[in-house]
């Protein structure tokens, strides 16, 4: 064969894939309709819909800091770089009053928009594609419910290849998987829809299970602990370290209220999702605490060798001291006694226990501030307070007094990482 003709050959083989590779990622536009025409005036789906949205978190994603509910605008860090939310409100220009209930059921089953263009899995559509054609109706009917808000959204920072759209075709090949949730018979309903929602609209792997190089959940590892807006997820599965073993009827009232006594407050981005399940229904909360207790059957409880009031350390600095005694002993007292701010003895601290100090160490730098509109637990932030070298000695003080795990060796680096960050809401 000739020179040429191997050239020819190569061409063609090079022309061939990109046509293959453009079909694959190529998805028509959906015609655009008035926002008059998508408006939908029955109320019971509407409502439905605004608790399958709660479900979902989507406010707290689709809203900026001090933003119009919706609007978009957020910016959701990625290890790619960052993408900000899309506006849902039903706006014609900026939003997406235009979009059909086909185009919106496109988006999230497929991960593509009314135009056509590939849409980034900071969307995690790889779990709402498991969503019913009535839920998705539902949330549809919801959303173009709101005030329509026009706010155009800032274009994503992402790097080359990451900002060329087409490659998530790619992704979506690796990771996108469109099979339905069969109920298990073997199972109850509650269970069933437990599992439905945690698997779809809940998308709680993708903060609970880690991610490999590419993004992907390493569905290996599912519910194995993850990372989320620099806070550590917490395995949902046997491999959870806490001083008690958590219960449905537990569960159920910490992803309702963002607190229980045996477990303490949810904090971070977690935080969020307790205010946003508080207001979906607690029958479906329930569930959802029925099917995650399920996946950790045979977790014990840490080891019970650490007493309530923690151990006795001899030979402490007196100032690391003094500042445990001044700004943490007053309201995590050791007689189990539940003040105005809910904090509970330390000893309970899930974040204490975890093999990695992220949690501990944000909790102490931001606080916890979700709740207190509203009321419910509250810390305050130590960041402006404390320098990096006491925030770094008191939570080690914590983690010798409160636990029998080894001395954390990343405190140093997750308080740089967190001064970074900046508080979260």
């Amino acid at each position: 064969m000739t020179l040429r003709r191997v050239l020819l050959a190569v061409v063609t083989v090079g022309i061939l894939v990109i046509l293959g590779g453009y079909a694959l990622m190529w998805r028509p536009a959906i015609a655009p309709v008035t926002t008059s025409a998508a408006v939908n005036s029955d109320r019971k789906a509407i409502d439905h819909g605004a608790e399958l949205a709660s479900i979902g978190n989507c406010a707290d994603c689709h809203t900026s800091e001090n933003g119009p509910a919706y609007a978009g605008g957020r910016p959701i860090p990625t290890p790619f770089g960052t993408i900000y939310a899309s506006n849902l409100t039903p706006d014609g220009e900026t939003g997406i009053g235009s979009w059909s209930e086909e185009a919106f059921k496109r988006a999230m089953r497929e991960g593509v928009d009314r135009e056509g263009e590939q849409l980034y899995p900071a969307f995690p559509y790889d779990h709402f594609t498991h969503a019913t054609d009535a839920d998705i109706h539902a949330i549809y009917a919801f959303l173009m419910s709101k005030p329509a808000v026009r706010n155009v959204v800032p274009a994503n920072q992402l790097d080359f290849p990451f900002s060329f759209r087409p490659i998530v075709a790619g992704w979506k090949l690796l990771f996108l998987h469109r099979d339905g949730l069969e109920p298990d018979s073997t199972k109850s309903a509650e269970w069933n829809r437990g599992r439905y929602l945690v698997e779809g609209l809940g998308h709680c792997g993708s903060c609970h299970t880690p991610r490999n190089a590419l993004g992907g959940e390493k569905k290996g590892s599912a519910y194995a602990g993850g990372a989320a807006e620099g806070w550590n997820a917490p395995p949902l599965n046997a491999s959870l370290v806490t001083a008690h073993k958590w219960t449905v009827d537990q569960l159920a009232e910490y992803l309702s209220t963002g607190w229980h006594r045996l477990h303490g407050a949810a904090a971070g981005p977690m935080a969020d999702v307790a205010k946003n399940l508080g207001r979906a229904s607690q029958d479906d909360v329930r569930a959802i605490a029925t099917y995650i207790a399920s996946l950790s059957p045979g977790t014990e409880a840490a080891k019970a060798a650490v007493p309530v009031g923690g151990k006795v350390l001899k030979d402490q600095p007196a100032d690391v001291v003094a500042i445990y005694d001044g700004a943490c002993a007053r309201c995590h007292n050791d007689r189990q006694d539940v003040g105005p701010s809910q904090a509970i003895s330390l000893s309970y601290s899930t974040a204490v226990q975890q093999p990695k100090s992220a949690n501990a160490v944000r909790v102490v730098m931001h606080g916890i501030e979700a709740y207190r509109t509203g009321g419910g637990p509250y810390m305050p932030a130590f960041a402006g307070i404390l320098t990096d070298k006491q925030i770094a000695s008191v939570v080690q003080y914590v983690r010798a007094r409160y636990t029998d795990q080894p001395q954390w060796t990343d405190v140093n680096s997750q308080i740089a990482k967190a001064r970074q960050e900046g508080a979260q809401p």
